[in-house]
């Protein structure tokens, strides 16, 4: 499982969209507690390639991972520096559920104020979407 979770969240902090693709089941969803809305793999994929292009320095420290019979659960910090910002720092807590090797759901709680400047950021883009977090498919953030 270990493997698992660390190669998503390399390929998360590199943009690696093939790693995440081959690592998400194709029916997976992905749930965000500032919104309360799920993503399907292909919009969260869209978030993940703006994250990777937008923020520098794009790290994950202060894990704390924990082996679960569907899966795993992380604690985390986002460290980055987002330009026009300065140092990001999110904290957050993933559980995942993973079936036959592949991720299934996540459910991601951050700290809403942590990422706002993200979400400002993302509706002053050039791209047709209020934000990247939205479960939309509206946007063309790519």
């Amino acid at each position: 499982m270990d493997d698992l979770a660390d190669s998503f969240f390399a390929a998360v902090c590199g943009g690696d969209v093939d790693t995440l693709t081959e690592l998400y089941a194709p029916d997976a969803r992905i749930w965000h507690n500032e919104d309360g809305r799920e993503q399907t793999v292909q919009e969260n994929l869209r978030v993940l390639r703006w994250l990777a292009r937008t923020l520098e320095d794009f790290r994950y420290e202060d894990v704390r991972r924990h082996t679960l019979p569907t899966g795993f659960a992380q604690q985390h910090v986002l460290r980055a520096v987002l330009p026009g910002h300065g140092l990001l720092e999110v904290p957050a807590a993933l559980f995942v559920r993973v079936t036959g090797g592949r991720i299934t759901r996540i459910d991601e709680y951050v700290d809403s104020a942590a990422i706002a400047p993200l979400l400002a950021t993302s509706a002053g883009a050039k791209h047709d979407i209020a934000t990247p977090f939205a479960s939309t498919t509206e946007g063309t953030i790519a």
